[in-house]
């Protein structure tokens, strides 16, 4: 009679960042915790949003089924992004375990590890969040600028505008021009009509 672990369907993920570097000691790894599936993304780092092999491989799970991984740095991009895709994978039903931390949520030693991997990177997020905001009144009370430096000053605003409603050049053409995105002097323009409707 098959064990617990052995009628789980595993599918496996695996990634490197770069195309000089292989596959091969995850997907040995991999292949000998069971995985009846393996999925993989090279060449694309962790912080690129569009991971086909991760994509592929978390529509390949079902209810009853569990991702796994070699190593937890894999598959998130930041320890939030991956407590996110593993409760994710909760709600659907499917378990999750990272071969080199032991992390197992089938099991409840596992659950608490990940609980307290949860409740670490909240407290981690709360404390950055108190630092941050307590920078940005810091700097306010010295009379700082908060925010990004506009991207244009008040005289090109003015010349983009002109140039864009007076002498009807195309706004495409006028952005590049200062160096903008066409958006950014949308919302110029956007920001003088709501100027002139205040004044």
């Amino acid at each position: 009679m098959l064990g617990n672990d052995q009628m789980i369907k595993k599918i496996g993920y695996g990634r490197v960042s770069t195309h000089e570097q292989n596959l091969d000691l995850q997907v040995a790894a991999l292949s000998s915790a069971g995985c009846a599936e393996l999925f993989t993304d090279q060449g694309i780092s962790g912080a690129d949003f569009e991971r086909p092999g991760l994509s592929a491989a978390l529509d390949a799970l079902d209810r009853g089924g569990m991702l796994v991984v070699w190593r937890l740095d894999r598959l998130g991009r930041s320890l939030l992004d991956l407590i996110k895709l593993v409760n994710s994978l909760g709600e659907r039903g499917i378990e999750f375990r990272s071969l080199t931390e032991s992390i197992d949520t089938s099991s409840s030693g596992g659950r608490l590890t990940f609980h307290i991997m949860a409740a670490m990177a909240e407290f981690e997020r709360a404390i950055i969040g108190e630092r941050t905001r307590a920078g940005m009144a810091a700097a306010r009370a010295r009379g700082s600028h908060i925010g990004r430096k506009p991207a244009l000053t008040l005289q090109q605003k003015d010349s983009a505008r002109y140039e864009v409603e007076a002498l009807k050049y195309p706004l495409v053409d006028v952005a590049a021009r200062y160096g903008v995105h066409p958006r950014t002097l949308v919302r110029v323009l956007r920001q003088g009509e709501e100027h002139r409707v205040i004044s």
